[in-house]
């Protein structure tokens, strides 16, 4: 063993042992990794920042931008809408399609760059249906891992076990090699977890602290008390409303009602003096005069009465928000009747509540004078909202609903970012491109279509997780140059004489899934790729047995938060510690081991 090579495993034991106790964070440990490794002599600075030009990584980087332009859009809002839908009150039910739907979507992209989707995904879910975070954060990365398993561009660590192959020269592994392996895994993963998501954190953690404490738009419409005053009525055909425009009409002024939006499409709009109503209109109308009488205007202007709740500003909260804001000592509101104000015309921005001393007034709210440290409801469009909660003067915003954290940044090009996704799979499908050529067009694309700008491209790309891999990849070159490959290989062999082919590729799986309990699932193939082939090569057998193995092991990386990205991307939502990932991840890594070496030699035969 030269001096070289003996320096190089000391910085991999350094390593693996400030990833076990995470001191410092994992992408500094690789930051100083990818520093230290040149001092050996094994590589070149330039060979250590080589991984920075990995296509590899460009194409997580790449992932993680088509994946935010789908959380911008709404797709994966729809996704966890109609989880929750379809699970209905059950937990097994939601666990069980949650596991299914990203093992299918993870099967065609990274399984990152999947978690990065679905953790707002199961946040949502989170809040809106009770269920701790914690209970559905570790399935998500189980599933997402296991989704690794089934194509060959599902996760980094098959790509770099099919470059070792076609390296040394062999026929690398089809687009579905992979699958015959990873279905029945999942089957099994999602039984286990059926019965192991009691041992999971059952608590809410800081994953909600951003929004525990906050009002919800229907609580605020029973301490404003709007369904008092809210009313929702459709116009008719021969309704004489038809046709004219809100100046014309001067709803306000004549019958005491305030026409607050409009729904028409299945949108919520915001009028303006210049709105024309239309038939089949459903207008939000808000009766702030003691005088309004809802049947006379029902009977007048020949509307039809439609049910109302709390839940319908929830229902329609893409379109409309609203926020709670205080009157300060210096407003020039104070003094000014609500009418006179005029809030509208200024910010765009409709008061809809008034609480005075904790007492919300209920009438004759257009006519009440404003004083020092009213607190005011205001509706209106989002923009409108952030705009006056920056630039206006006259009020302080107090706090803004629950369901702002679910607006979309850009609504309505859902179909544009599928568009995206669908072309990237097809390229890559069909190899008419390099993976990650494809996902730089899909990239490209998501630009174009105006589902992602470059601030919300780069703000997307989980840099740890990049630089955690390029880290540790010089790795795989200092040790095939000092001779830590053939080592590893021999001693394998040396170790695993006399205990058969079973035996061997049991010995392979656990050395690599151990070695993954430290290091990036990536950077445990970038090692073992090379040393699982010079085994095959010594036994004169195929090499492909032994590769599958590598690539299965790498994606078992259950057992620990910095076995993958995917891991450490949970960890934080999920409230887990390392010992969750412990007691969770070592016995079934167990069981896909035991499925692993029986199924590998039986569908790629050894010989």
């Amino acid at each position: 063993m030269n001096f070289e090579l003996l320096t190089v495993l000391a910085l991999l034991l350094s390593a693996i042992v400030m990833f076990a106790i995470n001191q410092p964070r994992m992408d500094a440990v690789a930051l100083l990794m990818l520093t230290a490794l040149p001092f050996t002599g094994a590589v070149t600075m330039s060979e250590s920042l080589a991984g920075f030009a990995d296509p590899n990584i460009v194409l997580i980087a790449a992932l993680f931008v088509i994946g935010d332009g789908l959380v911008r859009t709404g797709v994966a809002r729809l996704l966890g809408d109609w989880l929750t839908a379809r699970a209905g009150s059950s937990e097994v039910r939601l666990l069980v399609l949650l596991m299914l739907v990203v093992c299918g979507l993870g099967s065609t992209m990274s399984s990152t760059a999947v978690t990065a989707i679905f953790i707002p995904v199961v946040l949502r879910i989170s809040r809106s249906t009770g269920t701790a975070p914690g209970k559905l954060m570790m399935p998500l990365s189980m599933a997402a891992l296991i989704s690794g398993m089934m194509t060959l561009v599902a996760t980094a660590p098959n790509l770099v076990v099919n470059s070792e192959l076609i390296r040394q020269g062999a026929t690398g592994f089809r687009f579905f090699s992979f699958t015959p392996f990873g279905a029945p895994v999942l089957v099994l993963c999602i039984i286990y977890m059926l019965f192991a998501r009691r041992w999971l954190p059952g608590h809410v953690g800081d994953s909600n602290s951003g929004t525990r404490g906050r009002p919800s738009l229907s609580e605020w419409v029973e301490r404003y008390k709007l369904a008092n005053r809210e009313h929702r009525v459709r116009v008719s055909a021969r309704s004489p409303l038809v046709g004219r425009t809100l100046a014309e009409l001067g709803l306000r002024n004549k019958s005491g009602a305030n026409l607050l939006a409009i729904e028409r499409d299945r949108m919520l709009i915001q009028p303006t003096p210049k709105t024309a109503i239309k038939a089949e209109d459903i207008l939000l109308i808000d009766l702030f005069a003691e005088s309004a009488d809802v049947a006379e205007l029902r009977q007048q202007y020949h509307l039809e009465e439609l049910p109302f709740s709390g839940s319908h500003f929830t229902d329609h909260s893409q379109d409309l928000g609203m926020a709670e804001v205080i009157l300060p000592a210096d407003s020039e509101l104070v003094g000014q009747t609500v009418a006179e104000a005029r809030l509208r015309d200024r910010t765009g921005l409709t008061v809809i509540g008034l609480r005075r001393r904790n007492v919300a007034e209920e009438r004759n709210l257009q006519h009440v004078e404003l004083e020092l440290g009213d607190t005011l409801l205001l509706m209106g469009p989002w923009k409108a909202i952030q705009s006056a909660q920056s630039s206006s003067n006259d009020f302080i915003t107090l706090s803004l609903p629950r369901e702002y954290d679910d607006v979309l940044p850009v609504p309505g090009k859902s179909l544009q970012s599928l568009f995206c996704l669908g072309l990237v799979i097809l390229l890559m499908v069909t190899g008419l491109v390099p993976n990650v050529q494809a996902a730089l067009i899909g990239c490209l694309l998501m630009g174009l279509l105006g589902c992602v700008n470059l601030e919300s491209a780069y703000r997307s790309i989980d840099w740890k997780t990049i630089v955690l891999i390029v880290g540790m990849l010089p790795f795989s070159i200092a040790l095939q140059r000092t001779g830590g490959v053939e080592l590893a290989s021999d001693a394998l062999l040396s170790i695993t004489n006399g205990l058969g082919v079973y035996g061997v590729l049991a010995t392979l799986f656990c050395l690599t899934a151990l070695l993954g309990m430290f290091i990036s699932n990536t950077a445990t193939a970038v090692l073992m790729a090379p040393v699982a082939l010079s085994m095959a090569e010594h036994l004169s057998a195929s090499p492909y047995p032994f590769a599958m193995i590598v690539a299965l092991a790498a994606s078992t990386a259950f057992m620990t938060p910095v076995s993958s990205p995917v891991n450490t991307l949970v960890v934080t939502p999920g409230n887990y510690t390392f010992s969750d990932f412990l007691k969770i991840g070592v016995p079934f890594s167990m069981i896909v081991m035991i499925v692993s070496v029986l199924m590998v030699p039986w569908l790629l035969p050894l010989y």
